[in-house]
């Protein structure tokens, strides 16, 4: 945490970098970084490094958590293994999940860094949902977490082909014989 003296002077001092020479906000970068700017860095480039790097410096980096997540994106993009990533649904820490299971009510803590059952720390909701049930169950099925819908990046929506036309798709879809709906309306 900084005082609000500390946050004054940080705010003056990053106010006065675009009045330094070039060589002098390089230096900086050395100091701060450890190792020597860029060769080709723009001025205002080093001005916005110089001053997230003097930032952090004063009230704290990135959690490593959440630089290990970057970390996984980016191979996984350098890779071509988007489609690989799990990056939802994000379940806010603090949220409570409940599921009553055999007639028991099992309640998980959602934490920072996964999730509390009965006491113990989990990293997965199914290795929760298998404690519980002794089979293997996707958890975010077993607490009734709604996953975001998959995305194909390729669709653009539904295409209409030339035989068919406008008006068969917007036709009402009839119910098959056998279906609960053939069912009820017979």
């Amino acid at each position: 945490m900084t005082s609000k003296d500390d946050d004054e002077k940080l705010h003056a001092e990053i106010g006065r970098l675009p009045d330094l020479p070039y060589h002098t906000l390089k230096d900086r970068w050395r100091v701060l970084f450890g190792r020597p700017a860029p060769k080709h860095i723009s001025k205002q480039l080093l001005i916005k490094a110089v001053a997230f790097r003097m930032r952090e410096k004063v009230m704290g980096g990135i959690p490593p958590e959440t630089k290990r997540c970057l970390r996984e994106i980016a191979a996984a993009i350098r890779d071509g293994r988007e489609e690989t990533l799990d990056l939802g649904p994000r379940i806010k820490p603090g949220t409570r999940l409940v599921r009553a299971w055999r007639g028991t009510t099992h309640v998980v803590n959602v934490v920072p860094d996964g999730f509390e059952w009965q006491g113990t720390r989990y990293r997965s909701l199914s290795a929760i949902a298998k404690a519980i049930t002794g089979t293997n169950w996707n958890g975010y099925v077993f607490f009734g977490v709604k996953r975001r819908p998959a995305r194909n990046k390729n669709a653009a929506g539904p295409r209409l082909s030339k035989s068919v036309g406008q008006s068969a798709m917007l036709a009402p879809a009839t119910s098959v014989a056998g279906t609960p709906e053939a069912a009820s309306n017979a």
